[in-house]
This record gives C-alpha cells, sequence and structure tokens, in this order.
C-alpha cells in the first residue's frame, strides 16, 4: 500500500510543479494521497487538497482511470511475484481453487481485477482484509492449543525461506534442500573425494540461492575423519540433511564403505530477519544469469584440475609405458591445459581444452589398462579365470 501512495504522491508533485519539499510538507501530501488513495477504491474521482507550510495550496483531481495507469508497473511487480510464488509451489493458477486477499491494498478495484484474470476466478472477498492474517494466527493457535474436531482437519505447514546445501569443490554450492520445502524434512546425496588417498573431507553448510558458497551464507562446518584411503572418486560419502519441526537443521556425513561418519546441528534461520531473508531471494533473481555463467566457469575448472592430478598420478606410477615421444606428447598436453586453466575465463574453451587434453591421454589411459589386466592374469589358467 505505501508503494501506491508514493507514487500517487510523486505524480501529484509532477502535476502540481512543486519544488523540494520540507518533511512535514512531505508528510502531510503523502497522508493526503493516502486518503485519496482510499476514496478511489470506491469513488470514479478523488482530489488531493493540502495547505503547505508556505501558504501553497495544492489542489489536484485525479481518477480512476489515472490511478489505474500510473501504478500499473505496482501490479505486474506484484503479479511477477505471485507466479514466483505458483512456480515454486510446482501449481498452475488454474490448478488454485480460491484465492483470499489480503491487506488493505486489496480493497483497490484494479488489484483484483488483476488477481482475478490470473487465477481465471474472482477474488474471495468474504474477510476483512485487515484482520484475515490475525484470524488464521488464531485458528492456528487454537490448533496447536489442541482444539481441534473430527471435522475440521487442516494443516498449516511451515517451509524452509532459503535453499540449504554444501560448498563442494571449485567454491560451488550443491542445493541438498531447496527454498519452499515443507519441513519436517529429510534428503540426503552422495559425493566423493577429489584426491587419491584422501583421508578426510571438510564439509561446509551454507544458505542462500546464490551458485557460489562465497555468496552464500555459511551456517557451519565440520569434518569427516578416517575414509580409507583409496583412489580419487572411489569413495561413497553420503550426506544427509534433516530439518525437525522447529526448523532445526542436522546434517551428518557418513563413509559409506567403513562407516565413520561425523555431524552437526544448526538452526539455520538463526540471526536473519525477514527483510535478510527477502535481500536474499532478490539477490538471487538478480544475479541467476551471471552465477550460472561463474559456476559454469568453476565446474570446468574443476574438472581441468581433475584431469591434470589423475594424469599426473598416473605419469608418476606408469611412465615407463610411454616411449619418449608419448611422453613428451603428454607433458606438453597437459602443460597447455595448466596455462590454459591458469588464464583463461570462457568456460566454452576451457571445456574445449579439457576434452582435446582428455583425447590425448586416451591411449596412455589404455596402455595402463592393459598392464594392470596382465599384472592381474599372470601366473593363471583358464580355469582360475
Amino acid at each position: 500500500g505505501d508503494d501506491f501512495d508514493h507514487r500517487l504522491y510523486c505524480w501529484v508533485i509532477e502535476q502540481a510543479k512543486l519544488p523540494p519539499l520540507s518533511i512535514g510538507d512531505h508528510r502531510k501530501l503523502l497522508l493526503a494521497c493516502k486518503h485519496a488513495k482510499e476514496q478511489l477504491s470506491h469513488n470514479p474521482l478523488a482530489r488531493v487538497h493540502e495547505t503547505l507550510v508556505d501558504g501553497t495550496v495544492v489542489n489536484v483531481g485525479v481518477s480512476q482511470a489515472q490511478f489505474f495507469e500510473i501504478t500499473q508497473n505496482l501490479i505486474n511487480k506484484t503479479l511477477l511475484a505471485v507466479k514466483k510464488a505458483l512456480r515454486d509451489a510446482g501449481l498452475k493458477a488454474d490448478e488454485v481453487k480460491g484465492v483470499v486477499m489480503v491487506g488493505g491494498a486489496t480493497r483497490m478495484p484494479h488489484v483484483q481485477r488483476a488477481v482475478g484474470e490470473l487465477f481465471g476466478t474472482k477474488p474471495l472477498n468474504n474477510l476483512n482484509p485487515d484482520q484475515v492474517v490475525a484470524l488464521g494466527a488464531a485458528m492456528q493457535a487454537d490448533l496447536l492449543a489442541g482444539n481441534q474436531s473430527k471435522d475440521d482437519e487442516w494443516l498449516l505447514l511451515d517451509v524452509i525461506p532459503l535453499s540449504l546445501g554444501i560448498e563442494t569443490m571449485g567454491g560451488l554450492v550443491e542445493k541438498i534442500i531447496p527454498r519452499n520445502t515443507p519441513i519436517p524434512v529429510a534428503r540426503a546425496q552422495d559425493f566423493t573425494t577429489f584426491k587419491d588417498g584422501q583421508t578426510a573431507l571438510a564439509i561446509q553448510v551454507v544458505q542462500g540461492e546464490r551458485e557460489l558458497a562465497q555468496d552464500c551464507r555459511s551456517l557451519g562446518k565440520f569434518e569427516l575423519r578416517g575414509i580409507p584411503p583409496m583412489a580419487a572418486g572411489a569413495a561413497r560419502i553420503r550426506v544427509t540433511f534433516q530439518v525437525d519441526a522447529d526448523g532445526l537443521l542436522s546434517v551428518s556425513a557418513m563413509e559409506q564403505g567403513s562407516g565413520v561418519q561425523a555431524s552437526i546441528d544448526i538452526k539455520p534461520s538463526y540471526g536473519l530477519t525477514d527483510a535478510e531473508i527477502t535481500r536474499m531471494l532478490q539477490d538471487g533473481f538478480a544475479s541467476a544469469k551471471v552465477d550460472l555463467l561463474s559456476r559454469s566457469l568453476r565446474e570446468e575448472q574443476v574438472n581441468a584440475q581433475r584431469l591434470l592430478d589423475a594424469v599426473q598420478t598416473a605419469l608418476d606410477s606408469d611412465r615407463q609405458l610411454l616411449n619418449a615421444q608419448e611422453q613428451a606428447l603428454v607433458d606438453q598436453e597437459m602443460a597447455t591445459l595448466k596455462k590454459i586453466l591458469e588464464e583463461e575465463s570462457d568456460s566454452a574453451v576451457l571445456r574445449k581444452a579439457v576434452d582435446h587434453a582428455a583425447k590425448a591421454t586416451d591411449d596412455f589411459a589404455q596402455k595402463r589398462m592393459n598392464s594392470s589386466i596382465q599384472k592381474a592374469l599372470a601366473g593363471k589358467n583358464v580355469a582360475e579365470i
């Protein structure tokens, strides 16, 4: 409602060609605009009439049509938020059975008309929009107190306001529980190690809608130790997120082969105001395109580093499988990839470089596989195999 007041206020300033106003005049004129807005909900014409401190009389008439026109952008912004809410809920507008209007601003005819057009049904106006939230809160309080009849079965579910996940290699965020998921909820996802012989894993729990961990809110960090040494990517580490009805988050990690595990308990919403949650959501929407580009680049950087590490490990153990010319070719390809990794900021270029380097080492990989098979079969006959 305040946005509509301010938009009408700015329009009146333009129509009356007023100079910058004092704080007192600003408040008086803004209040007069608010009264005019309320009149336009029931009358085709209203007048903003106010006398300023210096004696200037402001007397500007405004029609419903004019008011609807100058505030249409506010209606569009509101409908955009409604469409995002529908998308998050996985619903189509025609699947909503009824729309309850909440807040005094919903008395404006063009607000009701826009909502009706979006949902294809007339909004429900049988409740006082100024009291409907308080009525709903009272009903929920009554339900929580245990006053529920058999014929009055309904449930109000809280949801997670911001996505929860962990930081992965390259500073990326892997979302485990997306925002707007009803609670209580439990979700699990499998991860693995990045380096050969890795025996510990640092897990940072983050909250937010951005793609990079540095842009999200860190909720806590813990370490999973005692992972059996094995090749990179061989370990299977299950990370489980559980949020109870009170909003308490428990995060656990377990290496499924050995059973070693670690965990942490967090209150995700602690210290966050509604305004901060809204800001984090808006930042996520506004930065979506840039974040996707950044994520794509980070993913290719991780892939490039993984290939460099894997090839170096292979060379350290099986370099003798290559002749001098083949070794020189692999070394040159790895040096080129390393240089591109350090200098390139285009994910497409880096992806091509990784693919090219991977193909250049295919023969080496084949020779290592053949060598491993020969060692495994050495001294065995057909019957033993």
